[in-house]
């Protein structure tokens, strides 16, 4: 298999664990991160292993879609993806908040939850696909995998067809021209203390009737 391909499989919760693990490994060392579970206090790396998990857990337990990127059966990229309809039922599950308190401490789970209510609060109105997580395994990153997910997740949503499009944020300014040069539109920023999250939007491309009955 060539250095830069890898398999796009829709996702179980039978990946569940290896999913996980990619997104702690991918999230441990972002800035949003480092600032919503407090970097600069002890048990850091529990806190965003706790959360990943939970939002994971959640996330397939609800059936939601999540997209894979596979190399020789190894999962080495992942994005999970909320549907317009259900964008705030993970935060709203009293279960879900619950179990982020007894593992995050309440400081931790209300910054998150502030975090996510101003994200959306960035989105003008209509139906949009949000990416609560996305993320390549450290190890594969720089093999133009992002490239690849990203493509895969444009083809979904597209074909998916119940939104306008593909909504994501990042506080990383490095992945900044990335999303930009595949044809991300700055919405809005979110302050996260010394953090600016930028919330970004991927529109779907318009049907070819539509262009042609506007072209006529």
């Amino acid at each position: 298999m060539p250095d830069s391909i890898a398999e796009v499989r829709l996702l179980d919760s039978g990946y569940s664990r290896e999913v996980r693990s990619l997104l702690y490994h991918a999230y441990r060392h972002e800035p949003t991160f480092a600032y919503l579970f407090e970097a600069d206090r002890p048990g850091f790396d529990q806190r965003v292993r706790a959360t990943v998990r939970e939002l994971t857990n959640q996330h397939f337990l609800e059936e939601l879609p999540a997209i894979g990127l596979l190399r020789e059966d190894r999962l080495v990229g992942v994005a999970l993806i909320a549907p317009p309809q259900q964008r705030l039922d993970i935060t709203e599950s009293w279960a879900w908040r619950m179990r982020m308190l007894l593992t995050t401490g309440f400081r931790c789970t209300r910054r998150y939850l502030d975090y996510h209510a101003a994200v959306l609060g960035c989105l003008p109105p209509g139906p949009y696909h949000i990416l609560p997580l996305i993320g390549i395994h450290p190890e594969f990153q720089g093999k133009h995998l992002g490239e690849q997910l990203l493509d895969a997740l444009h083809a979904w949503c597209a074909e998916e067809g119940s939104s306008q499009g593909l909504v994501l944020d990042t506080g990383n300014a490095r992945y900044l021209d990335f999303y930009r040069r595949h044809g991300y539109e700055e919405l809005g920023e979110v302050a996260l203390g010394p953090i600016r999250e930028h919330v970004l939007f991927h529109p779907n491309p318009r049907p070819e009737s539509q262009l042609a009955s506007q072209g006529g």
